[in-house]
C-alpha cells in the first residue's frame, strides 16, 4: 500500500457522526421504482443481499459494529415536510405516494448484520415495498465508514487535485470539436462515494464550474440542496421483480416495462437494457415501446457494441434516432465518456451516469461493492449480465432455464 492508501485507527475512536442524515439522500430511482411496486404489487416479500466483489484493504468484518449503529439511526429517520413538499412538486410523484412516505421509516427488524469469515452478510429480507429502500443506504454506509481509516488532508488533497483536474478537462471539450448533440454527464455517485461530505464537495463543484455539462445528480437530496435535475428511473431490482410475479418467465421484461408505461405515462422513459442481455431486451422492445420510451440505460458489455445494437434496432422500426438518448452508466470516467461521446454524439442524444470515477477518486483502492434483489415472493430472481461476475443468483437451476427461455449461451 502507499501512504494514501494505509489506514488509521484514529476514526475508530471518534464519537458517532451519522453518514445518513436525510431519507432523501438516496438515488432518485429508488423512489420512481417504489411508486409502481406501491401501486401494483404491495404485497411482495423479497430478500436483498450485500456482495463485496473485490478484496479490501482491511477486514470488513471490523466495522461490523458501526454499521449496526448506523442502521440504529437510520431507522430513526423520517421524510421531513420540506422534502415531501420537493418530492410532490415532481410531476411524476402522485399524492398517495407522498402520504405513503409521510408515515414511511425504515425498520431494523428486517435487516440482518453478522460476520461471514472476515466479511460482512447484510441481507435486508421483508416486505419489498420496506427493505428495497435499505439497499442505497446500506452501501453508502458500508463505504463511508470503511474510508474513514484512510481520511487523511493527503487523500483529500489528493481528490481536489483529480476533482480539478476534471474541471479542466471538460473546460477543453468546449474549445475541440463537439458533435450534433450536447456532451452533457450526471453524478450517480451516492453508493460508492467516499463519503457524504466529498460527494456534495463534488457537486457544487462541477454545478458552479461546468453548468454547461453537468446536468444533475441521482442524489435526490442534493438535487434539492442545489437546484439540480434529480436524475433516475429504473434499476435492475424492478425488472428482475416481475420474473417472479404471475407472468411468464418469457414475458417479464415486456410486463415491466408496460407497467411502468401505465405509471408513468410518457415521464421517466429511459429503459434499462442488461438483466437477460441486449439482444434479448431488443427481442422484447418492440416499435410500442420503442415510441413510448426516450432512451435506453447501458449498464455491462462493451458499450460501442451495445450502442450500435440500439441505433440498429431504430432504423429497423424506422425510427429518428436523433429524438432518442442513449445513457452510459457501467463503470465510466470522464475519458471514456468523451469517447462514447465522440463515437455517437452526431447520431444520437447521449447522457453518461458516472459514479465512483467521480465521488471516489482520492488514490484510494475503491470497494466493488453490491446489494442485490435475490428472491422474490420464494423464488429467485436474476441478473444474466453482459459482462462476466455481475450475475447475483445461488440458485443454478433457475439461471440454467432462465438461459434456456432467452437462448442464451445456445
Amino acid at each position: 500500500m502507499s501512504d494514501l492508501q494505509t489506514p488509521t485507527a484514529a476514526a475508530t475512536a471518534e464519537a458517532f457522526v451519522p453518514v445518513v442524515t436525510s431519507l432523501l439522500g438516496t438515488d432518485l430511482y429508488k423512489f420512481t421504482m417504489l411508486q409502481p411496486m406501491l401501486h401494483s404489487m404491495p404485497a411482495n416479500q423479497a430478500e436483498y443481499r450485500f456482495v463485496c466483489r473485490n478484496q479490501p484493504g482491511y477486514p470488513l468484518v471490523e466495522i461490523l459494529d458501526e454499521v449496526e449503529r448506523q442502521l440504529d439511526h437510520l431507522c430513526t429517520l423520517r421524510f421531513t415536510e420540506d422534502e415531501l413538499q420537493y418530492l410532490g412538486a415532481l410531476r411524476y410523484i402522485k399524492s398517495d405516494f407522498v402520504d405513503f412516505l409521510r408515515i414511511f421509516q425504515l425498520q431494523h427488524r428486517y435487516i440482518r448484520v453478522s460476520a461471514d469469515g472476515d466479511q460482512l452478510s447484510i441481507v435486508a429480507q421483508g416486505p419489498q415495498i420496506h427493505v428495497m429502500f435499505f439497499e442505497i443506504f446500506v452501501l453508502a454506509i458500508v463505504n463511508e465508514i470503511y474510508f474513514r481509516r484512510f481520511s487523511t488532508p493527503a487523500v483529500l488533497d489528493e481528490g481536489r487535485r483529480r476533482l480539478h483536474g476534471k474541471v479542466a478537462l471538460l473546460r477543453e471539450l468546449g474549445r475541440s470539436a463537439t458533435r450534433r448533440h450536447p456532451f452533457e454527464f450526471f453524478d450517480f455517485g451516492v453508493r460508492r462515494r467516499f463519503s457524504a461530505d466529498w460527494q456534495e464537495e463534488v457537486v457544487a463543484t462541477f454545478a458552479r464550474e461546468l453548468p454547461e455539462y453537468f446536468k444533475g445528480t441521482s442524489n435526490v437530496y442534493l438535487a434539492k440542496k442545489y437546484g439540480l435535475v434529480p436524475i433516475g428511473t429504473m434499476a435492475h431490482e424492478y425488472l428482475q421483480t416481475f420474473q417472479a410475479l404471475n407472468v411468464q418467465l418469457k414475458d417479464f421484461q415486456k410486463a415491466a416495462l408496460e407497467t411502468w408505461v401505465q405509471e408513468y405515462r410518457g415521464d421517466l422513459g429511459v429503459a434499462l437494457t442488461d438483466v437477460v442481455g441486449m439482444d434479448a431486451f431488443i427481442a422484447d422492445f418492440d416499435l410500442y415501446f420503442a415510441k413510448l420510451f426516450d432512451g435506453l440505460r447501458h449498464d455491462s458489455g462493451d458499450p460501442v457494441a451495445w450502442g450500435e445494437k440500439a441505433l440498429a434496432h431504430y432504423e429497423r422500426l424506422k425510427i429518428n434516432a436523433h429524438t432518442k438518448r442513449l445513457v452510459f452508466s457501467d463503470g465510466l470516467d470522464l475519458p471514456a465518456a468523451l469517447g462514447l461521446y465522440h463515437h455517437f454524439g452526431d447520431r444520437i442524444q447521449t447522457g453518461f451516469g458516472i459514479g465512483t470515477n467521480l465521488t471516489n477518486d482520492m488514490g484510494l483502492r475503491t470497494l466493488n461493492i453490491v446489494m442485490k434483489l435475490v428472491s422474490c415472493n420464494g423464488q429467485p430472481v436474476a441478473k444474466l449480465s453482459d459482462s462476466p461476475g455481475k450475475t447475483i443468483c445461488d440458485d443454478e437451476t433457475f439461471l440454467a432455464y432462465l438461459r434456456k427461455v432467452f437462448r442464451i449461451g445456445a
